[in-house]
């Protein structure tokens, strides 16, 4: 009997140790767990950061990962990020770049009593036409291309549109190549499958990110300095491989651009902004928030602009 009980006992003392081992190692497979988790997890953000901009997105270009998304398929007015597509619409006729154009916006009735240092008539090659377009977000010369394009005028339009639909843009559509008509309109979404398309077009990237160039017309002659509209392609912590700005009444301010944040080169996206630089505050606030995790307050001014604009698209879809 007493034989019985003490192996009973050791059996139990057995059992106990056992059970014990076994919840160390389960509690110790679980801390690990957890640690690897945090671990994988601690280079991404952990709270998404508050946009100025009506709708926007950020995406890593070589995996295809959204990193940041808002009212991405909203269709909106986009202002002069038109002439992205414009400049690649050109590039696509293969036209002679150093052709001498006149500058000529008689069937582009948006440009007409809109202000321009540039003289009508007067000549530019194609290639310095299409920076002044890109670059400095030029009307007259956005119009011009679309004059001088084989087939005319309403082929230009025509082809930008087809372009559009060979992308997949399906929220997008043109009636004119400068930006200013508020019927040309495009998805935060769509305009992501635009950058990416504008990687095949080394020159784009290369005249949108000029930061200044004194340009020679003739007849008459005459020379005058053109600027970027975006004053992030002069900042040397950015590195922008292409870039366009836009801003009308209905659109807002808006940005697109090929850049370079956390190491990842990226495609941004940042539309109908208030306020003369709030789309630039809002690609910074994107890129401290990709790199550090932290995030950046809205100027109220621009949170009520925002409010009020999708209390108005809401009403606009009740009654359409």
């Amino acid at each position: 009997m007493k034989t019985f009980v003490l192996l009973t006992s050791v059996i139990l003392a057995c059992s106990s140790f056992c059970v014990a081992a076994t919840a160390s190692l389960t509690g110790a497979s679980k801390a690990g767990a957890v640690k690897s988790s945090t671990a994988e997890t601690s280079s991404k953000p952990k709270t998404v950061p508050e946009l100025a901009s009506g709708s926007a997105m950020l995406v890593d270009l070589e995996t295809n990962e959204v990193l940041y998304s808002s009212h991405p398929d909203l269709v909106v007015p986009i202002a002069s990020v038109t002439k992205l597509m414009t400049a690649m619409v050109t590039l696509d006729a293969n036209l002679p770049l150093d052709e001498k154009l006149a500058i000529k916006i008689d069937q582009t009735q948006e440009v007409q009593g809109v202000f321009s240092r540039i003289r009508l008539g007067s000549e530019l090659s194609r290639k310095d036409i299409l920076l002044l377009a890109l670059m400095s977000s030029e009307n007259r010369a956005a119009a011009t291309l679309a004059h001088h394009y084989p087939g005319g005028y309403a082929a230009f339009i025509a082809a930008m549109n087809a372009k559009a639909k060979r992308l997949g843009m399906s929220h997008t559509h043109y009636v004119e190549p400068t930006g200013l008509s508020f019927h040309n309109v495009s998805s935060a979404g769509d305009l992501i499958l635009l950058l990416k398309a504008s990687a095949q077009y080394p020159l784009l990237g290369q005249l949108s990110s000029t930061q200044k160039k004194t340009v020679t017309f003739r007849k008459p002659k005459y020379r005058l300095d053109f600027y970027n509209t975006n004053p992030l392609v002069a900042k040397k912590n950015w590195d922008i491989a292409l870039t366009k700005t836009g801003f009308t009444d209905e659109a807002g301010h808006c940005l697109v651009m090929r850049t370079e944040m956390a190491e990842r080169q990226v495609a941004l996206v940042v539309l109908d902004a208030f306020g003369k630089y709030t789309h630039l505050g809002d690609a910074n606030r994107l890129r401290k928030w990709l790199e550090t995790g932290k995030v950046s307050p809205v100027p109220t001014a621009a949170k009520e602009y925002k409010q009020q604009k999708l209390k108005q698209r809401q009403t606009a879809a009740e009654q359409s």
